[in-house]
Parts: structure tokens; C-alpha cells; sequence
């Protein structure tokens, strides 16, 4: 053991140089790194992206003012970003703005806002990373939802089975088509739309009622954008709840009430010699609109009785409704078909079934003619009041006098096609409708 040590000790201690030499060619050679800095760079470079593809625009995807447009890439590309670039569509019309919009988003989508209603735009849009920008994606046209449209009031007409509902559309632009949705609610507290008129291509609907329901009917305008919005209520005096864009018909329970038969004076059959009302519910006829020489004849308007029709609904059934007289003027009450002729006085046809009334004092003079022809009857007390109740199921016309509950006559009526109401003063004097009212306690169907 000792003597390997020494022998190791012996080794160490002695002193030794090492020289390492290389080959000529070794020393001499140069690594060449160009190749793959290149494959390299070409690994980190992105591309610019490629064209988008806008999508079709979805259904009910658009509001009155903004529309979603989506959009899709068929490539692996990166994207940081999108610009969106819209305008509305040129129509040629002079003053029309299609300023060029743009917005930039980082998802394939984006909600457009502050859009014209009803209206078509152009978008384009394009991707763009740190590479640079791609081309623009093909032009696809979106279209904003209609706007609402707007009830005319002096036009709808109702009746306990059913309401006419007419309306404007609201738009400068034509829509696909309307939905009228009926709202049934028998407590204060229900909602839900229960039945819905779809598809209808004019302006105005006519939609069934059920007994003794309450109802908010909605008008809504559609195009490929969706549905146009509802508006708030608005209250129109003397229509029971009736609005600008929703009409509320309650026919039960508490509240106002739509009962009998809504409608009124139609001004393109009035006699230049009358002068109706701005709500359509009063005629008057005064001395200073009375000139010397009667208008041409005419086969719409009257040209020689001095009367206006009123535009009843056309739905077969009940209707009823009150005129308020002045007791001291000549006054025809009473219901004709459209076609009655224009140049006779009413009743003076079997197209009319009219009660008239005739004062010289202290006389009161009461007819009820259809082809001139009318019944002996005596009445004593004046009625200020003239309740009219039409049944066409039983083919029946019937007066009233409202202030006493009188039975003033009845008419057994050929009632082939629909009647409208009508009025006449044979001198100057004042006819005011009561429609949309309940019926009196006394009032039967004889």
C-alpha cells in the first residue's frame, strides 16, 4: 500500500507539457449560417391576411337604427384587427348623404348604430395584421328594420265582434309586409300575445274580437331587417284607449269600455252645404253655407240632399249607436246602402230606411220612410236623443227615444249587402254621433 503511494506521489511531482495540435484543414474552416437564418426567417413571417366574406344578413338581426353584421375568414390567417366600412345604398335621390362610415373591431361581427330606418346599406370590410392590409371583402347589402306605423285614428272603425284597423306605413321605403298582434288580457295583469294576423301586404286588417274580452292590438312593419318597434301609448280623446301605434278594445270589466259600433263621418260622401267636425262625429249645416245654386252630380258625394254617410264597419251582426238632434231643425237619421243615389232625398228609395223629423211650430212631424213610403205614427215627446240599433241577423233597423226609453218604430230591413249610417239636415242645424257606448238597460232588439 505504502509503495503505491509514493509511485503516485513520484508522478505527480514530476513536471509535464502538453501540446495539442490540429489539422491544416480544421483550423481553416468557416461555418456557414446563411441557409439557416433563412429557413428561420421565413418560419416568423406572417402574411397578410386574405379577403373576408361578409355573411347574408340573419333574420330579425336589425333594429330601426343599427343592424349585426357578421363575417368569416376561409383561411388560417392572423388577424389583429377589422375595419368595417358602410354607406347607405345609392338611389340617385339629390341630397341623399352616403358618406362613407368606418369602424374598427377585433371579433367578426359588429353592431352598426345611428342607421337611417328602413333603409339599405353597402358594407366591406377588411383584415389587417402587423403585415399590412388584406383586400376588401365583396359588397353586401343589410337593411335596416321599418319604422313603426302610425294608426289613423279617423279610420278605424269597431263593432263588439271585430275592429278595422287601418294605418300608415310610416316608411319613405315600401316594407315586405304587416303584423297585426291581438293581446288578450282578462285580468289587469296578463300579457303574452295571443293571436297574430301575419303577412298582411296593405294597410289595413280587419281582426275578430270574443265576447267580453279586453284586447291591445299592435301594428308592427316588417322587411328582412325584422320587426319594426313598439311605441308608447297615447290616448285619443273620445276612442277609448285608442293610440298612435297601439289600440286598446275593452269590452269587460273595468276601465273604458269599447261597446256598440265605433265609426265616423265620411267626408268624401258629405254635401258641399255640410260642414263635419274635425273628430268626424258632428254635421252642421248653417245659413252662410248655403249658396243659391246645388252642386253637379256626383256618384259618391250629395249633391242634392243635403247629407253625409258614416263609415260603418263591414261585419255582419250587432250595431248601435246615438245621435243627438236639435229638436227645432229638419233632420233624417237612418241607414243606406254605398250605392243609394246621391241626387234623392233619403228614404226616398228602396236603397234607405230613415226616420225624418219636420218642425213648424209648434209642430212636430215624424216619418219613417223607405221607398217613400212610411207608417201613421204619432209621437208626442221630442226625442233629443235617436238611439239606432242595426241587427242584421234578424234584418232589423230600430229608433229609440234615449231620454224617456222609448221604442220609436222598427224596420224590417232586405239587408243584402252592408249599410252605412246616414244624416241629413234640410235646414241649418247640428247632428252630433254618440258612438262606442254601452247599450241602455231598455234598449231590446225587436
Amino acid at each position: 500500500m505504502s509503495s503505491n503511494t509514493n509511485r503516485l506521489r513520484k508522478f505527480l511531482e514530476t513536471k509535464t507539457d502538453v501540446e495539442i495540435s490540429a489539422q491544416p484543414a480544421v483550423e481553416d474552416q468557416t461555418l456557414d449560417f446563411s441557409d439557416v437564418e433563412q429557413l428561420l426567417g421565413s418560419i416568423n413571417t406572417i402574411p397578410a391576411p386574405s379577403a373576408p366574406v361578409i355573411n347574408p344578413q340573419a333574420p330579425n338581426s336589425a333594429t330601426g337604427s343599427s343592424v349585426r353584421v357578421c363575417w368569416s375568414l376561409y383561411s388560417d390567417d392572423t388577424v389583429e384587427s377589422y375595419q368595417l366600412s358602410y354607406r347607405p345604398v345609392r338611389d340617385g335621390s339629390p341630397g341623399t348623404d352616403h358618406t362613407e362610415s368606418t369602424v374598427t373591431v377585433k371579433e367578426t361581427y359588429c353592431s352598426v348604430a345611428n342607421l337611417v330606418p328602413n333603409t339599405q346599406y353597402e358594407f366591406r370590410v377588411t383584415a389587417q395584421n402587423r403585415a399590412g392590409l388584406s383586400p376588401a371583402s365583396e359588397c353586401a347589402v343589410y337593411m335596416t328594420a321599418p319604422s313603426p306605423p302610425v294608426i289613423k285614428s279617423k279610420e278605424v272603425r269597431s263593432c263588439e265582434e271585430a275592429a278595422l284597423i287601418c294605418w300608415e306605413s310610416g316608411n319613405l321605403n315600401p316594407v315586405d309586409s304587416y303584423t297585426v298582434e291581438l293581446v288578450q288580457a282578462e285580468t289587469s295583469g296578463a300579457s303574452g300575445v295571443t293571436e297574430s294576423v301575419v303577412g298582411i301586404p296593405t294597410c289595413e286588417s280587419l281582426v275578430q274580437l270574443q265576447p267580453r274580452q279586453s284586447y291591445t292590438i299592435y301594428v308592427r312593419a316588417l322587411n328582412v331587417g325584422g320587426p319594426s318597434a313598439r311605441t308608447s301609448l297615447r290616448f285619443m280623446p273620445g276612442l277609448c284607449n285608442l293610440t298612435l301605434m297601439k289600440m286598446v278594445v275593452q269590452r269587460a270589466g273595468e276601465g273604458p269600455h269599447l261597446h256598440g259600433s265605433y265609426f265616423r263621418l265620411n267626408e268624401q260622401t258629405c254635401h258641399p252645404w255640410l260642414t263635419i267636425s274635425e273628430d268626424g262625429l258632428t254635421a252642421v249645416r248653417s245659413e252662410r253655407k248655403t249658396p243659391t245654386r246645388e252642386p253637379p252630380p256626383s256618384s259618391t258625394r250629395f249633391t242634392r240632399c243635403v247629407a253625409v254617410m258614416g263609415n260603418l264597419i263591414p261585419v255582419r251582426g250587432r250595431h248601435y249607436w246615438e245621435v243627438e238632434v236639435d229638436e227645432r231643425s229638419d233632420y233624417t237619421v237612418g241607414v243606406a246602402f254605398e250605392d243609394v243615389p246621391k241626387q234623392e232625398d233619403l228614404g226616398a228609395n228602396c236603397l234607405s230606411w230613415c226616420m225624418r223629423h219636420t218642425w213648424a211650430s209648434p209642430r212636430h212631424k215624424y216619418e219613417f220612410l223607405h221607398n217613400k213610403m212610411t207608417p201613421d205614427i204619432r209621437i208626442t215627446v221630442a226625442p233629443k236623443k235617436i238611439w239606432h240599433s242595426l241587427d242584421y241577423e234578424n234584418s232589423r233597423l230600430s229608433f229609440f227615444n234615449v231620454d224617456i226609453s222609448q221604442h220609436l218604430y222598427t224596420f224590417s230591413c232586405q239587408l243584402h249587402q252592408f249599410v252605412h249610417p246616414c244624416f241629413s239636415l234640410e235646414k241649418p242645424g247640428c247632428l252630433k254621433i254618440h258612438n262606442g257606448i254601452s247599450v241602455p238597460k231598455h234598449v231590446t232588439f225587436y
